[in-house]
């Protein structure tokens, strides 16, 4: 039967509730359970208990009925299978796969090892796309055809949102870790542990009309501090407060632009004490002042993780702030640490227990926050348990298997007090993981401890791409990959590290971080320098050029940045954002557009300097030759080590900004 309460449609039929209704404008909210009631509690991840009111109808259809929104329009039949529909155009979208004869229905569920797992699937549409679905590192921008693990993992980020060049965009609310199958027969999303559908699907015109909305529902980024539109420099770890200051005084001593210095991991006597050993970092307030006189902001890296050594562990255990297994014992990895010898016992804290989110910052405010530092890095908060296996693990917002995939956004709310739209804090946290809605705690993601090899370079092209379609307006990569084999006189190394600086010079945020190898003797994981200048001169001469070519772009990165924040445009940009009408912009993975006005085509092969580009609508200027293209078109294009693989829309605003950039066309340099 089906009941009518305004402009929603609730269905009961063989133990199934059913309930439909509009999320905003041009969105429709599906949730389904079996256990009779919906939970209208539940957030997963969406910024708002109750959507903006939309003039929505509800009427009948035959033996069905039909809830009509703005551009979108849903019908579920007699048997309860949904049909979604343009309302323009009456053009199918997106269809639920119809249950026939006794096939399995397309919403079901079953019982395994004392948890409800829930699969939904759709018809498959010829020629379909689908974008977004967090960062991955597949090498793919449209996914048609992946399988993707719905969990969190270092360098793989779940965000369950995608964009599809039908016109629509899809949110699995579901923080439950499990699967997605873009299939050529059907699309299947699967949840380990679930005993409530919940999905939104959303219309609009343009793909941007689509983030827009999307952004409404799940929140933006704050504003962007004017600071971090620079140049970061970090490295695997800085042993010492002199080391750290060092490292500034000769970046400014040699004239180099710098915004900011990251100050990772072993800073501390344990993990989980969130604050500096006193041996190594005598006068933290001290340090953070001399930076700042500088003109430089200093963040710093806060893992999730307890030693069982730290001086917080007692209180935490006792207090129940910290994730507990299902036989009752906590530790989630062995890992070195700084005060002691041999493997430490770490436990991970539980941040969907809003008091252990305020135990932390508590702590985090003594331990940083009284010294100045506004920042933090937030490290291995997927979290990095090892082994892996969400069904293990109890929070106290249920198991793991449940509401795994919301570690990484709970924590990062912990960090996030103060960074409301205006960010009264200046501050912005790097994070290793997220989901839907965690870029409003101002957080950037990075890419994780990718590679240091040119494979690596090019899949962050597509990697930061589909986070940007996520939803993630601060983005980043470690500029010549985070681990490998290779020493900082390799040349493999220096060809990847300058290509890398191209290519960072372009994303949304410029950091330099790594492992290099080889580790200092007797140092715990010290790592090799991996400053601009411990590659060589060339690469110097490089990163020298890059670095200020940086300065000239951060004013157009401000004013993308402001977009973020006003409509939920990302920084780092497909090309069918603004060219949606151009088959060619669907379909080029390895570009993409800075804001609407930069076309970066960064080189991600050993030995190779040049590359085809295509360039959409419109007149470009090449950064590189000064030669003016005319698009659509693709032109081929020779960048040398310390060149500049990019082009700016003529005429646009950033063009007069980087006019000393642009070279008279036909001159040698």
């Amino acid at each position: 039967m089906y009941e009518e309460d305004r402009n929603v449609i609730q269905r009961r039929l063989r133990g199934e509730t059913l309930r439909i209704e509009p999320w905003g404008p041009d969105a429709i909210r599906v949730r389904s359970t079996r256990r009779g009631t919906i939970d209208q509690t539940r957030l997963g991840g969406l910024e708002h208990q109750q959507p903006p009111r939309t003039e929505a109808v509800v009427r009948a259809d035959g033996n069905g009925m039909v809830l009509e929104n703005g551009q979108l329009r849903v019908r579920v039949d007699a048997r309860g299978d949904l049909t979604f529909t343009s309302a323009i155009g009456d053009r199918i979208l997106l269809a639920e796969d119809p249950r026939t004869l006794a096939s399995t229905p397309p919403r079901y569920r079953r019982r395994e090892g004392g948890a409800t797992r829930l699969d939904v699937r759709f018809a498959a549409s010829e020629g379909e796309r689908f974008f977004g679905l967090g960062q991955q590192q597949h090498g793919l921008l449209d996914q048609k055809g992946a399988v993707i693990d719905l969990i969190q993992h270092n360098s793989n980020v779940t965000i369950p949102f995608l964009l599809s060049n039908r016109g629509y965009g899809f949110l699995w609310n579901d923080p439950s870790p499990g699967r997605v199958e873009l299939g050529r027969n059907r699309t299947q999303w699967s949840a380990q542990n679930s005993d409530q559908l919940d999905y939104i699907v959303i219309a609009g015109a343009t793909p941007t009309d689509i983030l827009e909305r999307y952004t409404d529902l799940v929140g933006r980024a704050p504003r962007f501090p004017d600071w971090a539109s620079g140049f970061f420099q970090s490295r695997l770890r800085y042993a010492s407060q002199e080391e750290v200051l060092a490292v500034a005084r000769e970046h400014i001593g040699r004239g180099l632009p710098l915004a900011s210095i990251v100050i990772d991991y072993f800073h501390w006597n344990f993990f989980g004490d969130w604050s500096f050993d006193r041996a190594l970092w005598p006068d933290p307030a001290a340090m953070v002042a001399e930076l700042r006189d500088l003109g430089v902001q200093p963040i710093v890296s806060v893992w999730p993780a307890v030693n069982e050594n730290s001086a917080n562990f007692r209180t935490m255990d006792r207090s129940g702030f910290l994730m507990t297994r299902s036989e009752g014992l906590g530790v989630a990895a062995r890992f070195l640490d700084t005060g002691q010898d041999g493997p430490a016992f770490l436990h991970f804290y539980d941040p969907s227990n809003p008091e252990a989110r305020a135990f932390v910052w508590d702590a985090v405010t003594r331990g940083y926050r009284e010294h100045g530092i506004e920042s933090f890095w937030l490290d291995a908060c997927e979290p990095e348990i090892v082994p892996q296996e969400p069904s293990q693990w109890e929070y106290a917002a249920g198991r793991a298997d449940a509401v795994g995939n919301l570690y990484p956004h709970w924590n990062a709310l912990t960090f996030s007090d103060g960074m409301t739209g205006d960010n009264p804090r200046d501050a912005l946290n790097l994070t290793r993981s997220a989901w839907h809605g965690t870029q409003r705690y101002g957080v950037a993601l990075w890419s994780g401890d990718v590679p240091s090899t040119f494979a690596a370079l090019r899949a962050q092209i597509p990697a930061g791409i589909n986070a940007g379609l996520s939803g993630i307006a601060w983005w980043c990569s470690d500029i010549g990959g985070f681990h490998g084999d290779e020493s900082n006189d390799s040349d493999y190394l220096r060809e990847l590290v300058a290509r890398w600086l191209q290519f960072g010079v372009f994303s949304p945020i410029m950091r330099l971080h790594g492992h290099r190898v080889p580790d200092v003797p007797g140092e715990l994981k010290h790592g090799a320098p991996n400053e601009v200048w411990s590659f060589g001169d060339e690469v110097l001469a490089v990163a020298t050029r890059l670095l200020n070519l940086r300065e000239a772009l951060r004013p157009y990165l401000h004013r993308v940045m402001a977009e973020a924040t006003a409509v939920g445009l990302p920084a780092m940009r497909a090309l069918f954002l603004h060219h949606p009408d151009e088959p060619r912009a669907w379909e080029v993975d390895d570009q993409y557009l800075l804001g609407a006005d930069l076309l970066v085509a960064p080189l991600t092969e050993p030995g190779v300097e040049t590359r085809d580009v295509f360039v959409p609508e419109g007149e470009w200027t090449s950064l590189q030759t000064g030669e003016s293209v005319h698009g659509p078109t693709t032109t081929r294009i020779r960048v040398p080590l310390d060149g500049t693989p990019a082009f700016v829309r003529a005429d646009s605003t950033v063009a007069t900004e980087l006019a000393d950039w642009i070279p008279e066309v036909g001159d040698p340099t």
